[in-house]
């Protein structure tokens, strides 16, 4: 699903600016499963890691289905961008795949590190010939359609495809996965782990599984997986070890061990200590305590280890992020 990844899946700290082209009749979710991501990064980052820029065809704000309209920054006029940019597309694709935005599309794309076609967005790079001899997914819906129609692009049945200098997805929330995983690859699972978190549902009334978007390969599908997931959010104070925790769940380390690399596409450990960096990064930001305290509070034997392994996953102390928002604080 991931192959030749461009600067924008290099791991960073710089700001990334991406550029959005949302066209006619796009859904309103398919829209937020793009921004919304990137703005819980920069919320729970504390820094402007994602800036992003909206443009229509034609100028105006963009009417989406659910008749409200999103407002632009302006025209798409294409001239030497090289920001990665992100086709929007819904419901009537046809209406704007005009020779003129066709034109500019590809015009576009010979300077542009990224290009993605979000749902039915992938049409639109389709028929600027953008997409040939790459692998692309779609809207489950289109993928028969899309398949014969473009015979020279090989479609394929995921959620989402990287494949080079192209980007498609297939759907609202196969796009949230996406973007998870962008910032995954950037800024590390920690972050990715904690934006996801903010669009997770249970169904806790009714005993179904812990539902989360997909993060690497993160949709836990598994109830002893989901069932360990939540002993170790239980537990992110004084943290198991890996044959305690199997022994909760019933089953060995090594099957847990495997079905947590299978589901989750991390090791138990892995996912263990982001949940409780995360816990102490909110406690560093919102709160002042003592970092011996939050260190104890979340499962670490030293404030020094603390430290080590705070700035080993967010590239700054606990004291340098405190610095670093009093000082925006004052901006």
């Amino acid at each position: 699903m991931n192959t030749h990844a461009s600067a924008m899946l290099d791991p960073s700290s710089d700001t990334l600016d991406i550029d959005i082209l949302v066209l006619p009749e796009t859904n309103l979710i398919l829209v937020a499963s793009v921004i919304e991501p990137l703005r819980a990064a920069n919320r729970i980052s504390g820094q402007a890691l994602y800036r992003w820029r909206i443009f229509s065809p034609d100028g105006q704000p963009v009417e989406t289905r659910s008749r409200i309209p999103v407002p632009v920054d302006g025209l798409f006029r294409p001239e030497r961008e090289k920001e990665p940019l992100f086709v929007l597309s819904s419901y009537q694709w046809q209406m704007s795949a005009t020779p003129l935005l066709r034109r500019q599309l590809s015009q576009t794309a010979r300077h542009r590190t990224m290009m993605a076609g979000i749902e039915s967005g992938s049409w639109l790079l389709a028929e600027a010939s953008l997409l040939n001899g790459h692998s692309v997914t779609i809207h489950w819906e289109d993928m028969e359609e899309f398949a014969s129609r473009y015979p020279q692009i090989a479609v394929m049945r995921e959620r989402y495809v990287i494949d080079g200098k192209r980007i498609t997805t297939g759907g609202s929330l196969p796009t949230l996965d996406l973007m998870l995983e962008i910032i995954r690859r950037r800024q590390g699972y920690s972050l990715a782990l904690e934006v996801s978190r903010l669009f997770i549902y249970e169904h806790e009334r009714t005993g179904g599984l812990l539902q989360v978007p997909a993060l690497g390969n993160m949709r836990i599908a598994d109830q002893r997986v989901s069932q360990a997931v939540r002993v170790m959010e239980e537990t992110v104070d004084a943290p198991l070890t890996l044959t305690r925790l199997a022994k909760r769940v019933g089953i060995s380390a090594r099957h847990l061990q495997d079905l947590f690399q299978e589901s989750m596409g991390v090791a138990p450990h892995q996912h263990y200590l982001a949940l409780r960096l995360n816990a102490a990064r909110r406690k560093v930001i919102e709160t002042k305590a003592e970092f011996a305290d939050i260190a104890a509070l979340t499962g670490f034997n030293s404030s020094s280890a603390f430290s080590r392994s705070y700035r080993a996953h967010y590239h700054e102390s606990p004291t340098e992020t405190r610095r670093r928002l009093r000082a925006g604080a004052k901006g």
